[in-house]
């Protein structure tokens, strides 16, 4: 499996990339919302695992900006949005794309592992 992750949040990028290493996928990680966005149009990922707030731009811009490569089906897929600023209208915007959503930290690393790889 070949996993994007856009987190600038650096402890937690390297974490993540060193358990779903483990897990035997191939992680690209990036702590840029641009480059994120550049390594969507250019490569293939199976999941793409991205921070809501980031320095440049946002979780939602990057939605926005895949839509030029992806359906939203697709987008629902392989979209997985992480937050630590959860509210009603966050929930309610990553519920207009489809995407799985979860609020970090993480409640159960197990299972938030689970879903990355799923």
């Amino acid at each position: 499996m070949n996993i994007l992750i856009v987190e600038d949040e650096i402890l937690i990028q390297k974490s993540l990339t060193k358990l779903l290493e483990k897990k035997g996928a191939t992680v690209t990680a990036t702590a840029s919302g641009k480059e994120a966005i550049s390594l969507i149009k250019d490569n293939e990922y199976d999941k793409v695992i991205c921070d809501l707030m980031l320095n440049d731009i946002s979780g939602f811009d990057i939605l926005e900006e895949s839509k030029s490569k992806f359906s939203l089906d697709e987008i629902k897929v392989k979209f997985i949005i992480m937050t630590a600023y959860s509210s009603e209208q966050v929930h309610q915007k990553v519920e207009n794309y489809g995407c799985k959503f979860l609020t970090k930290p993480f409640e159960n690393l197990a299972d938030a592992i689970k879903l990355f790889m799923s």
